[in-house]
Parts: structure tokens; C-alpha cells; sequence
């Protein structure tokens, strides 16, 4: 169990490095599974700007050990630039600030210039 735990957190740890933006969520956008994962993706996709996304129902890996990768025990979890900037909530008041906008498109801009 721990082999899986170890090879999951890394897997997720390169996709959080990988993707400048990545959304955790139960669902993907266009089919979210819960109303969290509904709001936060619909509030990254009204932004314009790209960004990624894991169904964690689809991975029960990642469903189990993401929780453990930042100490965040809910989803869907937002990660801009490599950090995690939290849940549901904490998105809808990025976006509402106008604050997600210009966080993803820094990230992909930085992604852009460093490829």
C-alpha cells in the first residue's frame, strides 16, 4: 500500500508541475459529478483561459491520496502555478474578485515562456 501511496503522491505531484493550471474534481467539466466540482469548473472555463483537469471518481488512487498531497481533505482541489489555492469557495471568490482570471492566465503565459 505504501508503493502505491508513494507512486500516486508522484504522479500527482508531476501533474501539478506539468499543468500550469489543474482542476481535481469528481466529473470532468463537461460532466461534473457533484455540484462543487460543477461551480469550480464553471467558473475556471468562464475565465477563457485553458486549464486541466483529473476526475478523481475515474482514479481511485488519486481519489484516495491527493488529500494526503497538500492536507486539503476535500474536492475539488485548484492548483495555479504549482500551488494549491483551495476548493470551491475559495475559487468562486478568485473569480468573483476577478483575481482567477489574471492567476491563470500568469500561469499560462509563465508555462508558455519557460517551454
Amino acid at each position: 500500500m505504501e508503493n502505491q501511496e508513494t507512486e500516486t503522491l508522484a504522479r500527482i505531484h508531476e501533474q501539478v508541475s506539468q499543468n500550469p493550471v489543474v482542476l481535481y474534481m469528481k466529473g470532468t467539466p463537461q460532466m461534473p459529478s457533484c455540484g462543487f466540482s460543477s461551480r469550480t469548473a464553471e467558473a475556471l472555463v468562464q475565465t477563457g483561459e485553458k486549464f486541466a483537469f483529473v476526475n478523481v471518481l475515474a482514479d481511485p488512487m488519486i481519489f484516495e491520496f491527493l488529500p494526503k498531497y497538500q492536507d486539503w481533505p476535500t474536492f475539488p482541489q485548484l492548483y495555479i502555478g504549482g500551488e494549491l489555492q483551495g476548493g470551491c469557495d475559495i475559487t468562486l471568490e478568485l473569480a468573483e474578485s476577478g483575481e482567477l482570471k489574471k492567476m491563470m492566465a500568469d500561469a499560462n503565459a509563465q508555462a508558455t515562456q519557460d517551454a
